[in-house]
């Protein structure tokens, strides 16, 4: 039960009526940033529990010797 090219093809010409073409590349622009700003906090906190398992990793060796 995917999108096909019709579907998709009707949302973009919804959006476009929406929003009219000028305003379209504004949008673009706001989506882009959004994601990137995603995609960047989901690797730090990706980064943040590497670095915390990684302490613990130590820990544990540390306690074994």
């Amino acid at each position: 039960m995917g999108l096909g090219p019709w579907e998709i093809g009707l949302i973009i010409l919804v959006v476009i009526i929406l929003f009219g073409g000028k305003k379209l590349p504004e949008l673009a622009r706001g989506l882009g940033l959004g994601l990137r700003e995603f995609k960047k906090a989901t690797k730090d906190i990706k980064d943040e529990v590497q670095s915390a398992t990684d302490e613990v990793e130590d820990i544990e060796k540390v306690n074994k010797e």
